[in-house]
């Protein structure tokens, strides 16, 4: 997971804890999130397509796929 990723991935969490109605559940952490996104690409998987990250994720988020810059290093 790449910085960039996990910083934003932690304020979402802090965002969604702040709109839960119910409190009583088990806390959500950013293991919650990465599981639910783990459900969902591979509810996806007979779409994946392409041979790098980006043509990976454009092929399951159904966007056409962008130049390359620094929040995709992973493609390297």
């Amino acid at each position: 997971m790449r910085e960039d990723q996990y910083v934003a991935l932690s304020q979402l969490v802090r965002v969604l804890g702040r709109r839960r109605t119910d409190r009583s559940g088990p806390r959500l952490t950013e293991n919650t999130l990465i599981r639910v996104a783990i459900d969902l690409l591979l509810s996806r998987a007979n779409r994946l397509t392409g041979n790098t990250e980006r043509e990976l994720r454009a092929s399951v988020l159904d966007t056409p796929t962008q130049p390359d810059d620094n929040r995709q290093q992973g493609d390297q």
